[in-house]
């Protein structure tokens, strides 16, 4: 058996990237794991992975701790496919444990080094699908996870929050997202479900791939600087970690660097490393639990 075994879990944006990891390693821990993206056709995107792919190499891992993975394509800026999702996991689990808030709509020209005036307002679609997203993702989640009195969210974020990075649009939709699960979690607090945003750093998805292959001057920045780079799967890593903690509540509301909830878990990468954090470099994240600012026990 695994850390997980028997939990439900939904994962957003999974078809590749980090999505994909956190999928498989909630999987190989023992979840049953829905797998959401909108890629169902190989080739049909310029970058590998289908929804599929993710949910039958979850249940390939999965075999030995009862995990596996379900596949269920699903546009993230569609409320109506969003809703039939967890339609579906209500029918079909009676339950849901663990929420990741992973999809999120980056624009074709994020590393474009222009100024907002300049790129089009169609790079708003990453507050559509990624803070929007978010919320009616949340907003359906809770109606399950109130109602038995326990569950986790989980928003995938970065040190972006406090920091330039890439763009007015990209920093604003991540700020709004460590805000926003921060709030949840005042609201969330007397039913024990916990919200949590995670700053995650350079992760080794295919885009980054991509991007760094094709802008090598890339490698040179602290944002996307290899070094201290982690495998799509690092954040499943520590996001298990919480899930099987049974004294979550106690960091509902905060907003955390993956790297040091790592630490505080004793999580390290695939290869056997502590991923650093950019604390120093980068910046520290605003929001604190709520219980530690008088918010617990439902006030």
């Amino acid at each position: 058996m695994g850390q997980l075994t028997g939990k439900v879990a939904v994962v957003t944006g999974a078809s590749r990237g980090i999505g994909k990891g956190i999928a498989l390693v909630l999987a190989e821990q023992g979840a049953t794991v829905y797998v959401t993206g909108r890629t169902v056709t190989p080739g049909e995107y310029y970058l590998p992975g289908t929804v599929g792919e993710t949910a039958a190499e979850c249940t390939r891992r999965g075999e030995a701790a009862g995990g596996k993975g379900i596949a269920v394509a699903c546009d993230h800026g569609n409320d109506d496919q969003v809703a039939a999702l967890f339609d579906q996991v209500r029918r079909e689990q009676g339950r849901l444990d663990i929420l990741v808030n992973n999809a999120f709509q980056l624009s074709d020209d994020l590393i474009v080094r222009k100024p907002f005036w300049e790129k089009p307002l169609s790079n708003l679609e990453m507050w559509q699908v990624g803070v929007k997203s978010s919320f009616v993702a949340a907003w359906h989640a809770a109606q399950i996870m109130a109602p038995q009195g326990s569950g986790l969210i989980v928003a995938i974020s970065g040190y972006v929050g406090v920091t330039y990075t890439f763009g007015v649009v990209f920093g604003t939709a991540k700020s709004a997202v460590d805000r926003m699960a921060r709030d949840m979690a005042i609201e969330l607090e007397p039913y024990s479900v916990a919200s949590i945003s995670l700053w995650q750093g350079l992760t080794f998805t295919e885009k980054a791939h991509y991007n760094l292959g094709a802008n090598p001057d890339m490698k040179g920045q602290t944002v996307t600087n290899p070094e201290v780079g982690s495998s799509v799967e690092h954040p499943g890593r520590v996001i298990a970690a919480m899930a099987a903690d049974d004294k979550i509540m106690r960091l509902s509301g905060g907003t955390f660097i993956t790297a040091e909830m790592a630490q505080l878990y004793g999580v390290t990468d695939v290869d056997g490393r502590f991923i650093p954090s950019l604390r120093a470099e980068r910046g520290s994240p605003i929001w604190q639990p709520i219980r530690a600012h008088g918010y617990g026990n439902g006030r």
